[in-house]
């Protein structure tokens, strides 16, 4: 389904020192409080699969900056993010109605969690994300670098509905045909659930781990710190209980001065 957009009227304001400006490539609306947009990317630009960015627009004297996961992967020649719609929020409310063309502001620093480097090496690697929690992951199940890490990756994604899992079910297909990460495929798994809504697979992630029914489902072992590793993403509530379930599993939280056995990227949270 799509929904049509009318892009605000932006005055010709001053650019802020220390940005980049770039130009909207293509934009894809999932549902009318989820889309993705692709910009192009700096030359200069380098960053990590899995690291966030500040974007924001120019269309005010200090333009409003939020963090966004990059959900496209280092080797990408362009940027890929993945944004909720907010009514009446300072920046989503003009950015949903970004089209082609556009001009987009983004700081020059990535930063973040999510990466690789801080997890201690592993065989199976758990990302765990809600809603648009799944970008940074969209980004590392793309590099190539993460199955050479681990031999399995089960990428999980909770939804309150069964059309705000498209994103994510469209992406993992991609991968399988992906000239670059295709072959590594087969080492990838997608486990989706739903909270308002039948599906095959319902509930609070957390829910299923505590319950055992994650595992029964996936037919996998149950977490254990000699073997798994993890990452989460999502909303506060999620991340909390999460982190709770993983360290009740024996997992210790790392960061990237740290390597340890999961990691939480708390950025979008407050």
């Amino acid at each position: 389904m799509s929904y049509a957009v009318q892009t605000s009227d932006i005055s010709k304001f001053p650019i802020p020192s220390g940005v980049f400006v770039e130009k909207v490539i293509s934009v894809e609306h999932y549902t009318d409080e989820l889309f993705k947009f692709r910009i192009t990317r700096p030359a200069s630009f380098r960053f990590r699969s899995g690291e966030f960015v500040m974007i924001g627009l120019p269309n005010a004297e200090k333009p409003v900056f939020r963090a966004y996961s990059i959900a496209s992967p280092n080797w990408d020649e362009e940027l890929e993010f993945f944004s909720i719609k907010v009514r009446n929020g300072p920046l989503t409310e003009h950015l949903q109605k970004i089209k082609p063309g556009d001009q987009v502001l983004m700081r020059k620093k990535p930063t973040g969690t999510l990466v690789n480097d801080a997890l201690l090496p592993g065989k199976r690697l758990w990302m765990f994300s809600t809603g648009t929690g799944i970008a940074p992951f969209a980004s590392l199940i793309r590099d190539p670098e993460t199955y050479e890490k681990f031999e399995e990756v089960i990428l999980t994604h909770t939804c309150r509905t069964v059309a705000e899992l498209k994103y994510g079910q469209d992406l993992v297909e991609q991968i399988k045909h992906d000239p670059l990460v295709g072959e590594f495929a087969g080492g990838l798994r997608h486990y989706c659930s739903v909270t308002r809504e039948d599906y095959e697979f319902q509930g609070r992630i957390t829910d299923l781990m505590v319950s055992g029914k994650l595992f029964d489902d996936l037919d996998v072992p149950i977490i254990t710190p000699k073997v798994d590793r993890a990452m989460i993403c999502g909303s506060m509530d999620m991340l909390k209980d999460t982190k709770e379930a993983l360290e009740g599993f024996g997992l210790n939280e790392g960061a990237n001065n740290r390597p340890d056995t999961f990691v939480v990227e708390r950025a979008f949270v407050g």
